[in-house]
C-alpha cells in the first residue's frame, strides 16, 4: 500500500497543494485525474522524493517513505528522461544494472520487454532516431526493467498509438496482479474507465473525489434510461423527473425519487411501448466531470 497524508506543497507564494491525501491499494490500477496545473505532476513528484513536501508524508507498506524504498519504485516522468543518442537495448541494460541487476539479467529483461512493445528490432537504434510513441514505449520499458515494487507513471499512454496501448495494459494488469500498487495519470478518460480500480480526483490542488470504482459509482449522480417510442419529449413535462437528455424515443433522466420513477414508468407504458427503462452505469469519465463542476 503506498499512501499520501496531508501533502502540502508552495511555489512562492502559491499554493499547489492543499492537505492532499489519498492510497494506492495494491492488485489494481489507481488512476490520478485532474485539469492542467491541478498538482498531479507536482504529487509524483514528491512521492519519489525529487521534491519535498512542506508538509505531509508518504508512505509505503505502513511505514514512512525512505530512499531505499523509492530505489525499488518505477518511475515515468511526463517529460522523457533516457539518453537520445544512446542505442536503446543499451542504455535498459544500463538502467537495469544500475537497479542492481546482473547485465546478462537487465539484458534478457530489456529485450523481453521491447519485445513486449512491438519493436524488438529497434534494439541498436539510437532513441532519438524512433519516433515519438516508440520512444515513449522505451521510456515506459525504462520504468519496468527492475521489476518495480510500486509504480508511478506520468501520462504513460501519451502518444501511443492503440495497438502500444494494447500491450502496455496487459503488462500493467500483470504488475498489478501481483500485488504492485500502480498510480498513473492521464488525460484519456475512456482509458480510466477501462483499467482502473481506484480514482482519484484533484482539482486546484486539493482532492475532490478518491475511493474505489464502485464507491464513486454509488456516491455519483443516478440516472436512467427510458426509451418510449415515438417520441420521450413528454418526459419534460413530468413532476419529479430531470431531462438530462432527450433525442427521439430515447432519454436520460433523473429522478427526485424511486416512488417518481414508478410513476413515470407507468405513464410512459400508458402511452404506449417500452423498449427500455434501466439505470445507467455512471463512467468514471461521467463521474470525474461531475465532482469538477
Amino acid at each position: 500500500m503506498l499512501e499520501v497524508k496531508n501533502l502540502t506543497r508552495r511555489f512562492g507564494d502559491r499554493t499547489v497543494l492543499h492537505d492532499v491525501s489519498f492510497s494506492v491499494p495494491v492488485g489494481g490500477m489507481t488512476g490520478f485525474v485532474g485539469a492542467n496545473g491541478a498538482g498531479k505532476t507536482t504529487t509524483m513528484r514528491i512521492i519519489m522524493g525529487v521534491l519535498k513536501a512542506h508538509a505531509g508524508e508518504v508512505f509505503f507498506n505502513g511505514s514512512p517513505i525512505t530512499a531505499e524504498s523509492r530505489a525499488r519504485f518505477g518511475y515515468m516522468p511526463e517529460e522523457r528522461g533516457l539518453y537520445p543518442k544512446q542505442q536503446v537495448l543499451d542504455q535498459l541494460q544500463y538502467l537495469g544494472q544500475l537497479h542492481g541487476m546482473s547485465r546478462l539479467d537487465a539484458r534478457a529483461e530489456a529485450l523481453n520487454l521491447l519485445d513486449r512493445f512491438g519493436i524488438a528490432e529497434r534494439t541498436k537504434d539510437k532513441l532519438e532516431s524512433l519516433s515519438l510513441g516508440n520512444q515513449q514505449r522505451v521510456q515506459v520499458a525504462a520504468s519496468l526493467m527492475h521489476h518495480p515494487t510500486a509504480l508511478i507513471l506520468d501520462e504513460p499512454f501519451s502518444g501511443l498509438d492503440p495497438l502500444a496501448v494494447d500491450s502496455m495494459t496487459k503488462l500493467l494488469a500483470e504488475r498489478a496482479a501481483t500485488g504492485v500498487p500502480i498510480l498513473f495519470s492521464s488525460h484519456q478518460l475512456d482509458l480510466i474507465d477501462q483499467l482502473c480500480d481506484h480514482l482519484v480526483v484533484l482539482a486546484e490542488g486539493k482532492i475532490v473525489a478518491a475511493g474505489s470504482a464502485d464507491e464513486l459509482r454509488a456516491r455519483a449522480t443516478s440516472t436512467h434510461v427510458l426509451i418510449t417510442p415515438p417520441d420521450a419529449g413528454w418526459l419534460r413535462e413530468e413532476p419529479g423527473v430531470s431531462v438530462l437528455d432527450v433525442a427521439g424515443p430515447r432519454a436520460v433522466i433523473e429522478f427526485a425519487d424511486e416512488a417518481t420513477g414508478q410513476s413515470v414508468l407507468r405513464s410512459a407504458i400508458a402511452r404506449g411501448a417500452v423498449t427500455e427503462f434501466a439505470p445507467q452505469r455512471p463512467s468514471l469519465a461521467a463521474i470525474y466531470r461531475e465532482v469538477i463542476r
